[in-house]
């Protein structure tokens, strides 16, 4: 079983950065891929970006792209996501999850974090 806990969410003003981190409990995390998610109020959950096994390859949604970086730390489980440049539309519940088999869909996902950006 693979638990997952995200961190590091809050208000900020627009322009701001805030740094996202994603902790895995679990044997898998190294051979997983990662990826950030987002829900905003009413809104359906989006793709914001993903990394995989070895970290050397990135993927991110158009909207975040230039803005956000993933990284990842495999000997401590930990995934990050850099925000920097942070605009009121980034404004939602940020989530991590965990993918143990590609191409198939994401297997576990954290409880969020909530990420607010005032105007």
């Amino acid at each position: 079983q693979v638990q997952l806990v995200e961190s590091g969410g809050g208000l900020v003003q627009a322009g701001a950065s805030l740094r996202l981190s994603c902790s895995a409990s679990g044997r898998t995390f190294s051979s997983s891929v990662m990826g950030w998610f987002r829900q905003a109020p009413g809104k359906e959950r989006e793709f914001v970006a993903s990394i995989n096994r070895s970290g050397l390859s990135t993927y991110y949604a158009d909207s975040v792209k230039g803005r956000f970086t993933i990284s990842r730390d495999n000997p401590k489980n930990m995934v990050h996501l850099q925000m920097n440049s942070l605009k009121p539309e980034d404004t939602a519940v940020y989530y991590c999850a965990l993918k143990k088999f590609p191409p198939d869909a994401y297997d576990y996902w954290g409880q969020g974090t909530q990420v607010t950006v005032s105007s």
